[in-house]
């Protein structure tokens, strides 16, 4: 019995060992051992989706950032191919508390002062780091903090030297501005329309990506010029339009982190 039982033990650790590794490019979905394989075998570049919780007018979810960089990092990784996504940064400088500037303005936004969100990205890094990666990716859904990026990923490549690098990726929020917003307006979309936040790019990104957190109805209700966090016009918002920003917004992203990581498509 005892030899028996051995048997098939050895036989389950050898089923385990060979198993086709997970369908899953998050690293919180994997265990360590699946995770270590993984970079092992040459997953070797990560992405740390970069977010926030904000205010996006009467008709978003506050969740809008956080749910989208995870979107686009999991399409983008997938690309890549040999490629992991880290967990979402949802809490980041939103602007003061007391007295509330910015988005703090409005109840839900959470708000971090720029020292601690900067601490919170180094140690992730240097934690991702500690396990093996070598290209570590910040992807930042939201503009306020990009120098910030730009800052942490500085540092670090001071330390780190040759051995892996930083990369503060500026091209993945650069895309959902001016190649998106040109092809709107190509498509008969105004400046006014489009908007700076939660107008009809905003809420357009949201419908193509995760329309459930999108409240069409009481976008297309909406006072014009009312004081309600919304910069722009969400009403003709589409599902069509936010694909345009979509594909570019993967399309730059992609293309940026194979000529920084010198890996082949």
């Amino acid at each position: 019995m005892r030899s028996c039982l051995l048997a098939c033990g050895a036989l389950l650790f050898c089923l385990l060992a060979n198993a086709a590794p997970p369908s899953t490019v998050f690293i919180e979905d994997l265990t360590w051992t699946e995770l270590r394989a993984q970079v092992e075998a040459g997953a070797t570049t990560v992405l740390v989706p970069i977010g926030g919780t904000e205010q996006n007018g009467p008709h978003m979810a506050l969740g809008k950032h956080n749910v989208r960089v995870r979107l686009l990092a999991e399409r983008i990784a997938a690309r890549l191919g040999r490629t992991l996504v880290a967990p979402v940064v949802a809490y980041v400088p939103e602007g003061s508390i007391d007295p509330p500037t910015q988005h703090m303005r409005y109840p839900g936004t959470l708000s971090l002062p720029v020292p601690v969100f900067e601490a919170m990205l180094e140690a992730t890094a240097r934690s991702l780091k500690h396990a093996g990666f070598r290209d570590v990716v910040f992807l930042g859904d939201h503009g306020g903090y990009a120098a910030s990026l730009e800052h942490v990923a500085a540092r670090l490549n001071r330390d780190w030297g040759k051995s892996s690098r930083a990369h503060a990726l500026g091209e993945y929020y650069r895309s959902s501005q001016g190649p998106y917003i040109e092809a709107l307006k190509r498509h008969g979309v105004s400046a006014d329309e489009i908007g700076l936040h939660a107008g009809l790019a905003d809420t357009s990104l949201m419908l193509a990506l995760a329309p459930a957190l999108v409240r069409m109805e009481v976008a297309a209700a909406r006072p014009h010029n009312a004081s309600d966090g919304v910069s722009g016009d969400p009403k003709r918002s589409s599902a069509e339009l936010g694909q345009l920003g979509v594909d570019r917004i993967i399309e730059a992203t992609v293309a940026a982190i194979r000529q920084r990581t010198h890996s082949s498509p």
